[in-house]
């Protein structure tokens, strides 16, 4: 097994902020990004120190990544979006870019190996999980049941409101007493009153 990276052996708050930096500097500028890396640690009492092949190396590794996390996002989006459920998209793409750094991680883990290396359980697992989130389509129908039970019980509400409106000026323009309003109201419309 070969060592761990350099980078990996990062405290999680170095690393969060030097996956940031290379955000916000367009994943390049890595001589000034390795000083920076380097001082930082030195500041924290650190031994450690990084060049800048190895942030290189960790940041074009970590561009793809972020890359194919957009990618999905967007995807993920797009797909509640033309399918009318804007308003699970938000939690369900958090999901899905989950399900999909997972799967990055996995596969690039499969392709940093040798044919023999390869897991196939590891395979299997991967197949699983795209399995499993292709087929959430039957959670997909069932949100866009509840979404069309939603706009029919809107519509109802809406037509309800309206037939009230003209049901009070009708009322109104006979000159009925109260107790006859709410007998129609209830009768005529099946309203409570």
């Amino acid at each position: 097994m070969p060592p761990p990276r350099k980078v990996d052996l990062l405290p999680p708050e170095l690393k969060s902020w030097l996956q940031e930096e290379l955000k916000v500097r367009g994943f390049a500028d890595y001589v000034e990004l390795s000083e920076a890396l380097n001082f930082r640690l030195e500041e924290e009492g650190l031994e450690l120190r990084i060049g800048k092949s190895a942030i290189h190396a960790f940041g074009q590794e970590y561009a793809e990544f972020v890359k194919f996390q957009d990618e999905a996002s967007a995807w993920a989006a797009s797909w509640m979006n033309d399918n009318g459920l804007e308003e699970e998209a938000q939690r369900h793409n958090v999901l899905f870019q989950m399900i999909t750094t997972l799967a990055f991680k996995v596969m690039q883990s499969q392709m940093l190996k040798d044919g023999g290396e390869i897991d196939p359980r590891e395979l299997h697992f991967l197949g699983k999980m795209l399995k499993d989130v292709m087929s959430s389509s039957g959670i997909r129908e069932k949100l866009m049941v509840e979404e069309r039970k939603r706009v029919a019980l809107e519509a109802r509400q809406e037509a309800e409101a309206e037939m009230s409106d003209r049901m009070t000026g009708a009322i109104s323009e006979a000159g009925l007493s109260e107790d006859q309003a709410d007998f129609m109201r209830r009768k005529v419309l099946g309203l409570e009153v």
